[in-house]
């Protein structure tokens, strides 16, 4: 092939003719060129080529059978840009032209290539699309006439030549054939153009009644060329995703229509079919709309049931392909279609084969995921089955129950044994994706149990008690592990999410739980995990915390039990902590000896704090002090052993590390409910809090930290958070500290600006700004960090937009607790309106949502605060063009609900200014898109500022005006409501 021009190496687009040469060089360039710079010059250029007048002509030369594939795709895909995209600029009179030319276009290219046919078939999809039903009324009928797939070249002769031409038998025959695939493609992307195109709701209501109308031209069609005996499968595969297409369309499934879904089960047979026709058959089935045809599901029972044979043969071969097709197709009935099929009470053993045949699929042989992956596809089927069993009045109920209740018994042992793991050797030889696709198998087995036990109640659980006890109680036969740790499987499932506190067979689970033999880490993670969703049980019958907390202990020793034991005590110190007395010195010195040995990982021992702290808020308030002091000492040392050490990265890692086990800590560490409940001792306000005298007495160590790591974000983070930790949780008990902290947070942010430390203000401003006695050091501590941010907005703050996020969100929290703060001198607010006006055009979205944040709330003050009202008044029209500007950007899209919260705040609270700034800014021509016209820009305005109360309205009237500025109206139907 020639090189490209070198005029298309050229970044002046406009200065190139729109030629068909001038498009071929420049699809040589784009597909050839190795220069990337070369291929977007070229690519940019062939896009705006596309959108031309002149495109309704260039288009057709390049479809010349002497061009290359390449080339006839591009024209191929122009004609369907103009189409779809430029309808309007075609003369009507020449629509027929059009249409005719397309048609034999495709006829000449029903051989190939595929790709070029396809988009020729994509293009008159969308002209149909475009003119019926009154421009081309029998739209599809004429397609399946002019490209009948019978020798018949007298017709197709008749229709623009689209049609079979004369010649010799084998040449007749290869033509037909290939003019028959070329209809089926054309009637597959017909309901797919549809499907996929925008148009306004009436229009689309209209469309799908016009093609339903042609269903009748399609469905004999496919049932023609599928019950063909001597047709070649690639015909039949065609016909099939050709009826996948349509079946979005909701088609009435009775009369030939359910003869041709009969026509797809007979195609399971052949197996260059079975793939093809089990998504046909199940894409059909699951329409809801099919239920409307009772008479048709019933009839379709026959056929799936028809399959079990076919499906227990796959099971005992190991054909999956086959066992999951079938699957599919039964499951896809019998949920789909649940509640009818149980209403059909004359039919009631044919439904009850199809849920057994059903369960033989849950219980399929093999291990999820390695020797089946049929089984999975079943589970929402039986949730389905039991809600539309309970949601039948209750007489019709203990019918239902009588008949499916033994079935769902069979389902809870099918489960269990679906739930076992293989053997020791077989599992350390599976992948960890297999491990961990187990895994959500059985969390999926465990949601489904919860769903059984709403069928099978108490009785349920007894069951499960029963086993167990046989099993642990057989000492002549050890059961394998494997059994045992399914049964307790099954107990948490139910436990997790049921109340089980009134049954009356888990004091006895809790006396079995001691007697089993632990043989493996499978086994002791579910006895942990057991023993934790029994936590709520156990705190109102904590005399049996005895029996299982040792296990629990002892499990918390074991680092290849950390996650279950850890998140087990943890439960039950939350849980159960006020029944922890006796058990509180084994609790604490097991937990500090690992700790110190560092078995756990990190995230483990940050949940082993928060246990701790639960435990450590139930103790007397005379012994919390003293077990905290015992319980962080060590960690202390430690820490002021790191922070006396050069920085390394190994120390960075330690001392982030003790800083999280403190954070975790405080937060769980809770006396405020202890005070409440106390009487005749001493007030809370007399008792310094222990967090808050453990802080104190680690403040000058922290200091020495952060003299150190002042310039890492995730040390000063870490830092921050223990003491945002312990704000949130002590609240007004951590005022001893306010003036202590404030002084570090204005040391820390002034040497180094972070927003940990934002963040960490923010919160002492939730919660202390409204306190009189600590008003001044909060003042001051807002005034210091908003003059340093203010610098770092003059020097360019794109670099920080995390700063920029959290300095935004501190002011907007400000304004809402203590607006109060901006009548100070020493506040700049109109440097702060500058710098708010800046982060709205943050790319960024979590920054700009921020500054609408900060907005909202300064302009709900622009009448109590005069030095805001001053400003809004002043500068309001810049923060309007702002938004505008945003509004109608790309990038900006995602945001627009947020920017429409600010124009209804100025709404509410400036109408007459708003309006004047809206009418400034949207009579620049060309702003903020050249997409709107200057009426569509009236009407926004006119609309908004009508609504000054209904905020969802403002949101849809800025949607709908965003639409319009990106190209896309009529996507929300704007225009038709305007």
């Amino acid at each position: 092939m020639e090189p490209p021009d070198s005029s298309m190496q050229s970044p002046d687009l406009v200065s190139l003719e729109l030629t068909v040469e001038n498009v071929e060089t420049a699809l040589q360039q784009l597909y050839y060129d190795p220069d990337m710079e070369h291929k977007n010059v070229a690519q940019k250029w062939l896009t705006q080529a596309q959108t031309s007048r002149q495109a309704w002509q260039f288009c057709w030369p390049l479809l010349s059978p002497d061009k290359l594939p390449e080339i006839q795709f591009f024209g191929a895909s122009t004609l369907h840009t103009k189409i779809s995209c430029h309808w309007a600029d075609l003369p009507t009179d020449q629509h027929q032209t059009l249409r005719m030319q397309l048609l034999s276009h495709i006829s000449h290219f029903s051989s190939g290539p595929k790709m070029v046919l396809t988009r020729l078939c994509v293009a008159l999809a969308s002209l149909a699309l475009h003119t019926m039903p009154q421009g081309w009324p029998q739209a599809v009928a004429d397609m399946v006439r002019v490209y009948q797939p019978e020798k018949t070249g007298d017709q197709g002769g008749s229709q623009g030549g689209a049609g079979v031409g004369g010649g010799g038998g084998a040449e007749e025959e290869v033509n037909a054939h290939a003019q028959c695939l070329a209809l089926l493609e054309l009637l597959t992307v017909l309901p797919e153009e549809f499907q996929s195109c925008r148009l306004p709701q009436a229009r689309r209501a209209q469309l799908r009644e016009a093609l339903a109308g042609e269903w009748t031209a399609v469905c004999p069609l496919l049932r023609q060329l599928l019950q063909r005996q001597e047709g070649n499968s690639q015909v039949k595969e065609r016909a099939l995703r050709c009826l996948s297409s349509w079946v979005g369309l909701n088609f009435p499934l009775h009369g030939e229509s359910e003869g041709l879904l009969q026509d797809c089960f007979a195609a399971l047979s052949d197996p260059e079919l079975f793939d093809t026709a089990v998504e046909t058959i199940v894409g059909s089935i699951s329409q809801p709309d099919c239920q409307r045809y009772t008479d048709a599901l019933v009839n379709l029972m026959p056929l799936v049931l028809g399959l079990h044979d076919q499906l227990k043969a796959a099971a005992r071969d190991g054909d999956m392909e086959t066992s999951h097709g079938i699957c599919r197709i039964a499951v896809a009935l019998g949920e789909t279609h649940s509640r009818t099929l149980l209403e059909q009470v004359e039919h009631w053993q044919g439904y009850l084969a199809l849920v057994n045949m059903i369960l033989f699929c849950t219980g399929i042989p093999g291990h999820y995921p390695v020797n089946e992956t049929t089984s999975s596809l079943t589970l929402t089927f039986w949730y389905t089955l039991q809600d539309d069993i309970l949601s039948f009045e209750e007489d019709k109920q203990v019918v239902y129950l009588q008949v499916y209740r033994p079935v769902y018994f069979q389902l809870v042992d099918v489960l269990l044994h679906k739930a076992h793991f293989p053997s020791e050797q077989d599992y350390t030889s599976w992948s960890s994706d297999d491990k961990e696709q187990f895994r959500i198998y059985r969390v999926d087995i465990s949601d489904t149990l919860m769903y059984v036990y709403e069928i099978l109640g108490a009785e349920l659980l007894s069951n499960l008690y029963d086993r167990l006890g046989r099993l642990l109680m057989d000492t002549e036969r050890p059961a394998a592990w494997q059994d045992t740790e399914a049964l307790l499987f099954g107990f948490q499932a139910i436990a997790e999410t049921i109340d089980v506190n009134y049954s009356d067979v888990i004091p006895g689970l809790i006396g079995l739980i001691p007697r089993i033999s632990i043989s493996n880490i499978q086994l002791a993670d579910t006895v942990m995990y057991t023993i934790g969703s029994l936590a709520e049980w156990l705190a109102d019958h904590p005399m049996m915390l005895g029996n299982v907390l040792p296990m629990v202990l002892q499990g918390l020793v074991k680092a290849e039990l950390s996650v279950s034991s850890v998140s087990t005590l943890k439960r039950i110190c939350r849980e159960c902590r006020h029944d922890l007395a006796p058990y509180t010195h084994d609790i604490m010195t097991v937990s500090q000896d690992v700790l110190v040995k560092d078995i756990h990982k990190s995230s483990q021992c940050m949940w082993l704090m928060q246990g701790l702290g639960f435990l450590l808020s139930a103790l007397p308030m005379e012994e919390i002090l003293g077990s905290l002091t015992t319980l962080i000492t060590p960690h202390i040392q430690r820490l002021d052993t790191l922070a006396h050490q050069e920085p390394s990265p190994t120390a960075k890692l330690s001392i982030i590390h003790i800083l999280g086990m403190l954070s975790s800590l405080f937060t769980t560490l809770d006396i405020s409910r202890q005070d409440e409940g106390s009487e005749g001792t001493t007030p809370a306000q007399a008792r310094p809090n222990p967090v808050v005298v453990v802080l104190q007495q680690v403040f000058t160590l922290i200091q020495t930290i952060l003299s150190k790591w002042l310039s890492d974000s995730e040390v000063v983070e870490a830092v921050c958070g223990v003491f945002e930790r312990s704000v949130k949780t002590l609240l007004n008990d951590f005022a001893p500290m306010v003036q202590q902290l404030s002084e570090m947070l204005g040391q820390i942010y002034s040497a180094f600006p972070q927003a940990s430390a934002l963040d960490l203000t923010r919160q002492m401003v939730h919660i202390f700004a409204g306190e009189k006695d600590h008003f001044s050091p909060i003042q001051a501590l807002i005034e210091l960090v908003t003059s340093t941010t203010l610098s770092i907005f003059q020097q360019g703050p794109r670099e920080h937009p995390d700063i920029v996020e959290s300095f935004m969100q501190l002011h907007a929290q400000a304004l809402k607790r203590k607006p109060d703060l901006y009548l100070s001198d020493h506040q700049d607010v109109k440097a702060l309106f500058y710098c708010g006006v800046l982060s709205l055009k943050f790319p960024e979205t979590p920054t700009a949502k921020s500054a609408c944040m900060f907005f909202m709330e300064l302009v709900c003050h622009c009448g109590d605060i005069p030095p805001i009202g001053q400003v809004l008044q002043r500068d309001g029209k810049l923060l309007v063009h702002t938004i505008l500007e945003m509004v109608g950007s790309q990038s900006f899209c995602c945001l627009t609900e947020h920017f429409s919260e600010v124009l209804f705040c100025l709404n509410r609270h400036c109408p007459v200014l708003l309006a004047q700034w809206l009418k400034e800014g949207l009579h620049v021509p060309g702003f903020p898109s050249a997409q709107v016209s200057m009426e569509q820009k009236d009407t926004f305005s006119q609309q908004l500022l009508r609504e000054q109360t209904n905020k969802r309205r403002v949101k849809e009237i800025v949607k709908e005006f965003s639409l319009l500025c990106r190209g896309l109206q009529g996507t929300t139907g704007y225009s038709a409501d305007y």
